[in-house]
C-alpha cells in the first residue's frame, strides 16, 4: 500500500486526497489518527469500532457533523461498540451515557432520532414542492409546466426572469429525493402505511420527471450538471425513474447542437412526454434558444440582438399559425445552423477572420479599419496571463 513511501508523506498525501479529491477516496480507514486538528466536511459517515468516551467520542462525532454545501443535511453514525447504548434515552437527554462531562447546551442537536427526523424532512420537502407547484395552471400538462417555470417564449425577457422560480424547482426536487432515500428503507418504521409509502414514491418520481422536462425546456441540463452524479445515481437506485431519461447519446450536447447535427430528426431524441407534444417540442426549442441568445449576447451584442429578432418572427408565425408544424421544424433548424455557423449567416470581408474581429466589426458599424485596429491594439497590450489573474484582470 505504501508502494516504498516514507509513512509520514504517505499519510500527508491521504489526507490531502481526502479532504481535496473525496470522490477518489470514498472510504478511509484510520486507527487512533484524525480525531484531533483534522477537518474534513464531506465526510458523511463515520463507522465506529473502537470503544471512545469523553471527549475522544465528541471529537470523532464531529467528524461528520459539519456541513459541506447544500447537498449534506446531516451525517451518519454507524456505532459497532453500542457507545450510544439507550439511544432512545440519548435523544431526549443529551447528558445521559456518552455525554455524561457535556454541558446540554454543547450538544444540543448533535444526536437526533433518523427515523422521526426523516420523516419530518421528507413531509417538509413534499409539502414546498407541492406548494411551488400549485400554481401550474390545469390541467398540468407538460406545455403548462414549461409555461410556469420558464415563461411565455414570444417575450424575450421571460426565461431570464422565470430563473429562480426554475432554481427553487431544482432544488426542491433535490431535496426532496435525498429526503426520500434517506428514508426510503424504513418508511413502515415512519408510521407511513404501504398505500401511503407507495403514493409518496410516485410523487417522487412525477416531481423528478417535472425538474427534467424543466430542465431540458430551459437548457438549464447542461449548466446544473452539479447535481448530478451522485443525484442521478440515487434516481437510479431508489426511484427508477425511467421517463427522465438522458435525452441522447451525445450526454454534453445540448437540443440546439442536436438539431444542428440530426436536423428535424433530432426531436426523436426528446422524452416521449414532450415529443408527443407539439407545443411542448417549440417551447423547448425557443427557449434553448433564448438561453443561448441571454448567455452569448455579451460577446456579440449586435449579432445577437439581430438574432433575437429572427426568433421572435419564426414563434410569431408559429403562433399565429403561419406555418405548419413540419415548416416550422425546417426553419428553426435553418434558423438554429444559421446561429451556430462560423460566420452566423454574415458576410464578413477577408481580413475579419476571428470571433472577436468579427464582433468588432458587427458593433463598430462595420468599419474594417477601425475593428483591425482594435483587435491589434489589443493584442500587443494585453498582459501575458491576465485571465484568471485578480491582480492583471483589475489592471487591464
Amino acid at each position: 500500500m505504501l508502494n516504498g513511501k516514507d509513512p509520514n508523506i504517505f499519510e500527508k498525501e491521504v489526507k490531502k486526497q481526502f479532504v481535496e479529491e473525496p470522490g477518489q477516496m470514498k472510504l478511509l480507514i484510520v486507527v487512533d489518527k484524525l480525531l484531533t486538528g483534522f477537518d474534513a466536511p464531506p465526510a458523511t459517515f463515520l463507522y465506529i469500532d473502537k470503544n471512545m468516551q469523553d471527549h475522544g467520542l465528541f471529537q470523532a462525532i464531529c467528524r461528520v457533523n459539519r456541513l459541506d454545501g447544500e447537498d449534506k443535511d446531516y451525517g451518519y453514525i454507524i456505532d459497532y461498540k453500542d457507545l450510544f447504548k439507550s439511544l432512545d434515552q440519548a435523544v431526549k437527554n443529551y447528558t445521559s451515557d456518552a455525554f455524561d462531562n457535556f454541558d446540554v447546551d454543547d450538544v444540543e442537536g448533535l444526536l437526533k432520532d433518523r427515523i422521526k427526523t426523516g420523516k419530518e424532512n421528507l413531509v417538509t420537502a413534499l409539502e414546498k414542492i407541492r406548494a411551488l407547484c400549485e400554481s401550474v395552471k390545469p390541467p398540468k400538462e407538460s406545455s403548462d409546466f414549461i409555461e410556469y417555470f420558464c415563461g411565455n417564449t414570444e417575450n424575450s425577457l421571460d426565461l431570464k426572469e422565470h430563473e429562480p422560480r426554475r432554481i427553487t424547482l431544482y432544488k426542491l426536487t433535490s431535496t426532496l429525493i435525498r429526503a426520500y432515500v434517506s428514508l426510503a428503507g424504513d418508511m413502515e418504521q415512519a408510521g407511513f402505511s404501504k398505500k401511503e409509502a407507495q403514493k409518496i414514491k410516485e410523487e417522487v418520481v412525477y416531481f423528478e420527471k417535472v425538474r427534467s422536462e424543466i430542465k431540458l425546456a430551459s437548457g438549464d441540463y447542461i449548466d446544473l450538471k452539479a447535481y448530478e452524479p451522485a443525484m442521478r445515481h440515487l434516481i437510479d437506485a431508489y426511484i427508477d425513474a425511467d421517463e427522465s431519461k438522458t435525452i441522447s447519446a451525445f450526454d454534453d450536447l445540448t437540443i440546439i447542437d442536436l438539431i444542428v447535427k440530426e436536423g428535424e430528426n433530432a426531436i426523436d431524441k426528446l422524452p416521449s412526454h414532450i415529443k408527443k407534444d407539439r407545443e411542448s417540442v417549440a417551447q423547448v426549442i425557443e427557449n434553448n434558444v433564448r438561453k443561448l441568445i441571454i448567455d452569448e449576447t455579451p460577446s456579440n451584442p449586435k449579432y445577437y440582438e439581430k438574432m433575437s429578432i429572427l426568433l421572435d418572427v419564426i414563434i410569431k408565425e408559429r403562433r399565429e399559425n403561419a406555418l405548419s408544424y413540419k415548416e416550422y421544424l425546417k426553419k428553426i433548424t435553418a434558423y438554429l445552423r444559421s446561429l451556430k455557423s462560423s460566420e452566423g449567416g454574415n458576410k464578413y470581408p477577408k481580413t475579419i477572420k476571428t470571433l472577436a474581429m468579427r464582433a468588432f466589426y458587427d458593433n463598430l458599424d462595420q468599419d474594417e479599419k477601425l475593428s483591425i485596429t482594435l483587435f491589434d491594439l489589443i493584442l500587443k497590450n494585453k498582459p501575458d496571463g491576465w485571465k484568471g489573474h485578480t491582480l492583471k484582470e483589475r489592471k487591464w
